[in-house]
């Protein structure tokens, strides 16, 4: 039940292009992403063509199609298309990496305590069957700015260390971790870096080739707001003959020399629905479409919008801001005081999250970190979005917490 009849701020005047449920406050993107009707629209006539002339769309006129995208995608990360594979996200992306490679007992899997942890998953998973093991630098939140990261992470490097799994922004605690400095250190004491780059591109800049890591994925529904399945993962060309995809299928053996194998490989891996990643060209074009500035000004104004929400929370939470906001892109979390003491892995969410939902319709999540009972609440920031949202989340907090919620 929500309270009775709260009176919900308006959000942006750009939120008439989504579909968002006007009766709910959306603080969400960051989980899933929203997309744009028009590029919605887009994907339906995708889909219109496929079914049309399958044998046509996928045989015939697909692989141009990926083509195309791929250079789409590779101006704006400032990567060579040739370097980009489609994924449908970005833990597929990981689980490619690192079911494709070889470990041993006793090599170490580096990663941290602000990992994603379906990725972490994938390592614990490949180490449990080699051998291997994970080993988690610990990064405190708050923290005074990103040398911690980097001191944090170095000093979990032994001369066993023979993989690293970073993040770009970390999910739960919405931080920018210095991935430009930390890979060439990485890297340079023999150490592979995947950079797992859920959130980065369309909050942060990204350029692949600069960074040089071994192997970045990024998810393109979340801050490009493509339809879901669309992602990438990029590997460097001196890493692409140990990299498959998790299905294997008729790219194996090929015989084609007209192009490189990596992308024979990954541009078919059986029947499947590519009109998520083939809207690519659109989301950029939609969004960039609605402010000025294009992406650069959407990127902005976000960062700008999720420092505004950060700071109404700190206020009325009396708590000072958890880290730099250098360290912020679209995202932004704060600490909560203790909750009830309980972890509750979904679907079983945090009562405070439950609270907010129902009683005074916003969706925003609560996680526990780093253990139960401390927590965490999140902010996102999207074009949708409006200042007046997070004044109305900051006073439905205080309420809540104020009841013991």
């Amino acid at each position: 039940m929500t309270d009775a009849h709260p009176t919900l701020p308006a959000p942006s005047p750009l939120a008439h292009a989504w579909t968002l449920d006007p009766g709910v406050v959306y603080l969400n993107h960051g989980s899933f992403g929203a997309t744009p009707r028009s590029v919605l629209a887009r994907q339906t006539e995708l889909r219109a063509q496929l079914e049309r002339e399958p044998v046509r769309f996928f045989d015939r006129d697909l692989e141009g199609s990926l083509d195309s995208v791929r250079g789409t995608l590779g101006a704006l990360l400032g990567a060579h298309p040739d370097d980009l594979a489609a994924v449908p996200n970005a833990t597929s992306g990981v689980n490619t990496v690192v079911r494709s490679l070889d470990f041993g007992p006793g090599d170490e899997l580096l990663t941290t305590d602000h990992a994603y942890n379906a990725c972490e998953n994938a390592l614990r998973y490949v180490a449990s069957r080699t051998g291997a093991r994970v080993v988690r630098a610990k990064v405190p939140f708050p923290l005074p700015g990103p040398d911690a990261v980097v001191e944090a992470v170095l000093a979990a490097v032994t001369p066993r260390t023979r993989f690293a799994l970073i993040d770009h922004v970390t999910s739960q605690t919405g931080l920018v971790f210095p991935v430009e400095r930390l890979v060439p250190l990485l890297q340079g004491r023999g150490v592979d870096v995947l950079v797992d780059g859920a959130h980065a591109p369309g909050m942060v800049p990204v350029q692949l080739d600069a960074l040089g890591a071994a192997y970045y994925t990024a998810n393109c529904h979340k801050w490009l707001c493509t339809p879901k399945g669309a992602a990438f993962l990029h590997v460097r060309r001196d890493r692409q003959q140990r990299i498959h995809p998790l299905t294997i299928s008729h790219g194996l053996n090929t015989a084609r020399t007209d192009r490189a194998h990596f992308r024979v490989e990954f541009d078919w891996c059986g029947t499947d629905d590519p009109t998520a990643w083939l809207c690519i060209p659109s989301s950029l074009e939609a969004l960039g479409a609605l402010v000025p500035g294009g992406m650069p000004q959407v990127m902005a104004r976000n960062h700008a919008l999720a420092l505004s929400a950060r700071h109404t929370l700190c206020e009325a939470l009396d708590i000072p801001p958890p880290c730099p906001e250098d360290m912020l892109g679209s995202l932004a979390a704060v600490p909560l005081p203790p909750g009830d003491g309980r972890r509750r892995p979904p679907p079983g969410l945090d009562p405070l999250q439950d609270a907010l939902f129902h009683r005074k319709s916003i969706e925003v999540p609560v996680f526990n970190w780093p253990a139960a009972p401390d927590r965490c609440l999140r902010v996102s920031a999207q074009l949708y979005n409006a200042p007046e949202q997070y004044a109305y989340l900051a006073q439905c907090v205080t309420e809540l917490l104020a009841e013991g919620v």
